[in-house]
């Protein structure tokens, strides 16, 4: 468990990035509490002044002139406004230094999650992240707020009061020395048991997050599966501990305040009594009994302001913890130390003795040998679970093999930039996701800089141009959340086209036809035909057609190869390949050679 001196520190150190801004920021503030602990001081001197008053004399009647009484109330008019000043100085560079540590924060989070590897996004939760990149950060920013440069300014106020009464009359200050350990205890405490409360409080918002991302991106099959109670239920259930966690906190502060004025309203009474005997005494003026009861009323509000303080330091050292075990991942893939740009090709591909496992306890591919020459077309083929898409995550380093090599004309791909390796391999996955956007955004997002020609030859070679003509916006027209304005074929062939446009020399199309019915797939794959002439071409796919036609059929089962050859050997050979033949394969070749006589007409 991390300790609150790292947390606390780390964010200390993020704010001291901007050393300038942080330099004027406690400058500002250390004004500030110097002329807020001057001013009852100020006070005091001129009420004894003015009255002329002296500790070892009677009290008089005699006031000073008008002329002094001016110059007097003139200079705690002045003093009062640089004091204001100074307090306005203070609250605007605060703001503006927390809004900064967040700034970077969340600037710091989203570059680190683009280069954490796909192991990490495949066991994350996204509403975690999302409470993570907000309500964490947030929290923080309050605690560079709230919690460094206004604790610094209650405590250098305390003791700037403090020493100042203590050195008036030390038996006065006696009694404010004596309260400032209790408070101090006190806050401690209260914040050693706010930690764990606000540690839970957070871990709860993001649950509640994860369970109302997941409901609202899985509306249509809560509502396909009339399942809208069980996840009012479960909503339900994080709610209510969110709110008693929440409670709990509210009753801590709901005590802090009133055992803070109850603490200080005691102080009062005392330092009357003491003050009063020592005024009788002769060794107190009414105007230092005045001075101190306004440091006593000036100090009550950073005293109780300091429980609040507390609580802002407990959740902060709890959205602080979370935060940098998100930031503290280390991603298994990434450019090594002397990664090149990866050189070009004519797309060479070798996968030399792979394994590869996502955890140590549960291996998916074991001992993979793959010779694809340039140009051709490698078909895999397998029942769910076979390692099909492993293989082709490995190639654009979605995940480092466990053992063994990929290479690409003869590079490791460990041994070149990660940005490179992804230009020269272009992937359509069988999950396609799009971006609120417009289609011509989707289209060029892997190439910003496309022109319109390019962007119209790719969505025709997808056969998707004459529908997006016919929209009333054409290329403009907007894409919904997720691509859900198109269908699963359209989002298909945006998908396709967006990779062509890429124009790798190694395509990827993992089960890409799926979403597609046959005549649209017929027409995809005669544009494929063309467009794969000259790259080295994997394809993952169920229909046949796909898998006919391929340079080499890679049949796999429990992670292994377990046969290779084309069309007709591997049919001729009787193994599993046949039997996937026999199951799936043998209706489909039935439909497609229908299917082809009517394209044909």
């Amino acid at each position: 468990m991390a300790k609150s001196s790292p947390v606390l520190g780390r964010l200390i150190r993020v704010a001291l990035r901007h050393k300038q801004r942080f330099f004027w920021t406690n400058s500002v503030m250390i004004g500030a509490a110097v002329g807020t602990a001057a001013l009852p001081t100020l006070i005091g001197w001129i009420i004894n002044s003015g009255l002329r008053l002296r500790a070892d004399d009677e009290i008089s009647t005699t006031v000073a002139s008008w002329g002094v009484l001016s110059v007097m109330c003139g200079l705690l008019f002045v003093t009062a406004l640089i004091r204001g000043a100074l307090a306005y100085g203070q609250a605007y560079l605060g703001e503006s230094l927390s809004q900064l540590v967040a700034y970077d924060l969340r600037n710091t989070l989203y570059d680190h999650l683009q280069h954490l590897s796909f192991g990490f996004h495949d066991k994350s939760q996204v509403g975690e992240i999302m409470q993570r990149a907000t309500q964490d950060i947030e929290g923080i920013r309050m605690f560079v707020q709230m919690g460094v440069t206004r604790l610094v300014f209650i405590a250098l106020l305390i003791v700037f009061s403090v020493g100042l009464i203590a050195l008036e009359n030390i038996r006065v200050g006696v009694i404010v020395i004596a309260l400032v350990p209790i408070i101090g205890i006190y806050a401690g405490v209260m914040s050693l048991r706010m930690r764990p409360i606000w540690l839970g409080i957070v871990q709860m918002q993001g649950q509640l997050g994860t369970v109302l991302q997941e409901n609202l991106v899985g509306q249509r099959v809560v509502k396909a599966f009339s399942r809208q109670e069980f996840e009012q239920s479960k909503f339900d259930d994080k709610v209510d501990k969110l709110y008693l966690e929440s409670y709990r906190t509210t009753k801590y502060m709901a005590f802090n305040e009133p055992f803070l004025q109850g603490a200080w309203l005691v102080a009062v009474a005392l330092v009357f009594w003491v003050g009063i005997k020592e005024i009788q005494e002769g060794r107190l003026l009414p105007g230092d009994l005045i001075m101190f009861q306004i440091y006593l009323v000036l100090l009550q509000v950073p005293v109780r302001a300091l429980g609040f303080v507390v609580n802002i330091v407990a959740r902060a050292f709890s959205c602080g913890r979370r935060l940098f075990e998100l930031l503290d991942q280390v991603s298994p893939v990434e450019d090594s130390a002397n990664a090149t740009v990866i050189a070009s090709g004519p797309g060479d591909v070798i996968f030399e003795g792979v394994s590869f496992e996502y955890d140590s306890d549960r291996p998916v591919l074991e001992e993979i040998n793959i010779h694809a020459k340039p140009g051709e077309t490698v078909a895999l083929l397998g029942p769910t679970g076979s390692g099909k898409t492993s293989i082709v995550h490995l190639l654009p380093r979605f995940y480092d093999a466990t053992q063994g090599r990929v290479l690409i004309d003869g590079e490791d791909v460990r041994d070149v930039t990660l940005n490179s390796l992804r230009q020269a391999v272009g992937l359509v996955q069988q999950d396609v996701f799009l971006f609120s956007a417009t289609i011509r955004e989707n289209l060029a997002y892997g190439k910003p800089d496309a022109t319109d020609d390019e962007i119209i030859a790719a969505a025709q070679a997808a056969r998707l141009h004459d529908y997006i003509v016919s929209q009333p916006d054409g290329y403009d027209t907007w894409v919904g959340e997720r691509g859900s304005t198109l269908s699963g074929g359209q989002r298909q062939r945006v998908a396709i086209a967006r990779t062509l446009l890429l124009d790798p020399r190694i395509l990827i199309f993992d089960d890409s036809t799926a979403a597609v019915d046959m005549r649209t797939e017929y027409l995809i794959q005669e544009a494929l035909r063309t467009l794969m002439a000259g790259r080295t071409t994997f394809l993952i796919a169920q229909r046949l057609r796909t898998v006919r036609e391929a340079d080499q059929i890679l049949v796999m089962r429990d992670g292994r190869i377990v046969e290779r050859g084309k069309h007709d050997e591997l049919l001729a050979a009787n193994g599993f390949y046949r039997e996937i033949y026999d199951l799936e394969l043998k209706d489909q070749e039935d439909a497609s050679v229908s299917q082809t006589r009517k394209v044909g007409e």
